[in-house]
């Protein structure tokens, strides 16, 4: 990492894995500064707000992180900033969606302190970093993987699927709203705004704003 620039974000909902996570960051990787978020949408804020952060450490499974896609939206408005997912989950799937996104490192939480220091050192020194488990797994693990995504690829679009932010933002879109107008009326910067409208396009399968403004009307007039 650059030495001007040492912050580290940690979005995880779990305060203790935060806190035994930011020690290792500081102590072992070195750190100056840890910046903590409980949840997806609290660590887009964090990104907003700090452009000093160079690395940032995702859960899977915490409040607003719908799928591993949702990383890419994060690689495309901060391509500077290093991204590794920290996950209980061994599922092969998880791991490989998470690197397709853009995520640079994929660390099992399961690993111990200097299993996990040299796998955030390996992403910090430019390289990506794979568990060693993904070419253990199962070939049920990828049938059952295969056949839920085959699932969801076929069931219509929901709006609970998406998050709260993400339903206001969708709203406001189908209003006629910029994301400038939309940063304002919510409250949250202009990056996040584009953070969310990303993943918003790709959780209703439409690339423009004007087919999110469609689909969305469709959906909100169903409810």
């Amino acid at each position: 990492m650059n030495a001007a620039v040492r912050a580290a974000l940690v979005v995880d909902d779990d305060a203790l894995f935060r806190m035994a996570l930011g020690t290792i960051l500081t102590k072992q990787v070195h750190c100056s500064e840890i910046i903590e978020a409980a949840s997806f949408e609290e660590g887009l804020e964090r990104l907003c707000q700090n452009q000093n952060i160079a690395l940032a450490l995702f859960d899977l499974s915490m409040p607003g992180m719908g799928s591993p896609d949702y990383l890419r939206a994060v690689r495309e408005n901060y391509p500077d900033t290093r991204v590794i997912v920290v996950s209980a989950s061994h599922s092969r799937r998880d791991v490989l969606q998470s690197l397709e996104a853009g995520a640079h490192g994929y660390i099992p939480k399961t690993l111990g302190v200097k299993e996990i220091t040299a796998a955030v050192q390996t992403v910090v020194g430019g390289a990506v970093y794979v568990p060693t488990f993904i070419t253990e797994v199962s070939c049920s693990d990828d049938e059952s993987s295969s056949e839920a995504a085959r699932k969801q690829g076929t069931e219509p679009v929901a709006l609970k699927s998406l998050t709260p932010r993400q339903l206001d933002v969708l709203k406001l879109i189908v209003s006629g709203k910029s994301n400038k107008e939309i940063a304002r009326d919510l409250g949250l910067g202009e990056g996040t705004v584009k953070i969310h409208v990303a993943a918003l396009f790709r959780n209703l399968g439409v690339n423009s704003r004007t087919a999110a403004a469609a689909m969305g009307a469709r959906l909100l007039s169903d409810t």
